[in-house]
């Protein structure tokens, strides 16, 4: 049976054949997190890749998407419809693997994220969803929103603002089904990070209301899943797991260096790589006994088949409750959206008023909120100004996600 070291080795074995094959791209970053992903994916994840689509599925963002070959080994190894040839053809035009993460390219791949710091935005984004289904749908007995939120980000993401606005937000919301692992490798592209880039990361994080786990040896699978069950464990505030690695793991040459950041290793250093990691196989080769403990198929039919049931168990309960959470999730509108909807472009033409666009806009939230029981939006503290609080507006807080209006900050 593989050890797990061994079903790591696989993610790296292909990141840095795909990059190798390229000849661009970006090994350092899944090799170093190659760890870190075979405890979360094989023994957290919940998700079914015969149906990327499950509502109830966990969801995996990848804010370090440059590290993207780390998404598309985990994808094919799992039992997504991704190939091994999809995966020879990383960085070609029309390929479904592109040099960042795009959302409608491969399967499974859940947000764009090429913009360092979007993907923990998109993650933020995704719990606060979560949290807000769950305090809309759930019932007494009938958890069917019940998913975490899961996302890898490095020091990139750290630096740009945005990660500081939204991971104060997530703070402040308490996104307790939010894990965030911070690859803290100290290597960009430029070199070793700490001549630009100093803060206090843990202590930045807890002042926001998270709960942080320090310096854990991202190598050490009995590590990461101690801290993965304390991150479980804590459902009032999201977690940031500190993850010390090695980027370029297991290159010894290269291994953490910024050579290995955003460039192929190169022929020989692979050969010296597959020596070093004990990897006996040819390019892209993984042996079926990899492939057969890596396979997410059956668990994640099973998984999603114990969710059909509980979910007929939950519209016996709540019938209308389940009818209208199934339109939501479908996309589709309300049985009488358009007719109401006309009937308000009538009256307004009727009316014939000129309004400013700030009150013409509220006046459009007032009529279609009432329509629309999923409209949700917002204000970076400006409602007084842009009237974007209208009548049927809730706010959202950490002890009550029900509403469907967040105030931004």
């Amino acid at each position: 049976m593989p050890s797990r070291r061994d079903l790591a080795n696989a993610i790296r074995a292909l990141s840095m054949d795909a990059v190798q094959k390229a000849n661009s791209g970006h090994p350092g970053a899944p090799m170093g997190m190659a760890d870190i992903a075979e405890v979360l994916w094989r023994d957290y994840l919940q998700h079914n890749p015969a149906n990327p689509n499950w509502a109830n599925r966990d969801r995996f963002v990848l804010s370090n998407g440059h590290g993207s070959m780390l998404i598309y080994s985990l994808l094919h190894l799992s039992g997504y419809e991704l190939t091994i040839d999809d995966l020879q053809n990383f960085r070609q035009l029309h390929s479904k693997t592109p040099g960042h993460p795009e959302y409608g390219y491969a399967p499974g791949v859940e947000t764009t994220t090429g913009p360092l710091g979007q993907g923990i935005a998109n993650a933020v984004g995704m719990a606060t969803a979560e949290k807000i289904l769950a305090a809309q749908f759930n019932r007494d007995g009938h958890d069917v929103v019940d998913h975490y939120t899961y996302t890898f980000l490095g020091d990139g993401c750290m630096m740009e603002g945005i990660s500081h606005e939204v991971c104060s937000l997530a703070g402040t919301l308490g996104l307790g089904k939010l894990i965030a692992f911070y690859d803290d490798n100290g290597i960009s592209i430029d070199g070793e990070v700490e001549g630009w880039f100093s803060d206090d990361t843990p202590k930045r994080f807890e002042a926001y209301g998270w709960q942080v786990i320090p310096a854990v040896d991202g190598h050490d699978s009995d590590a990461i899943t101690a801290a993965i069950e304390a991150a479980r464990a804590e459902t009032g505030k999201p977690t940031l797991i500190c993850c010390k690695t090695v980027i370029g793991m297991g290159s010894p040459n290269k291994a953490g260096k910024e050579e290995c950041h955003g460039a192929p290793l190169g022929d020989e250093e692979i050969a010296l790589t597959r020596e070093a990691l004990g990897w006996n196989y040819g390019s892209f080769e993984i042996p079926d006994d990899i492939y057969a403990e890596w396979s997410a198929r059956d668990s994640g039919a099973a998984a999603e088949q114990a969710w059909n049931e509980k979910f007929e168990a939950y519209a016996g309960a709540h019938p209308e409750l389940a009818a209208e959470f199934k339109r939501r999730v479908g996309g589709e509108l309300p049985a009488d959206f358009s007719r109401q909807a006309e009937a308000f472009i009538y009256q307004c033409q009727d009316e014939g008023k000129e309004v400013a666009t700030r009150k013409a806009s509220q006046l459009c939230l007032d009529a279609f909120g009432e329509m629309l029981p999923e409209l949700l939006g917002g204000s970076a503290d400006l409602a007084g100004s842009n009237l974007t609080w209208w009548k049927g507006s809730k706010a959202i807080t950490a002890d009550d996600a029900s509403g469907n209006y967040l105030h931004y900050g």
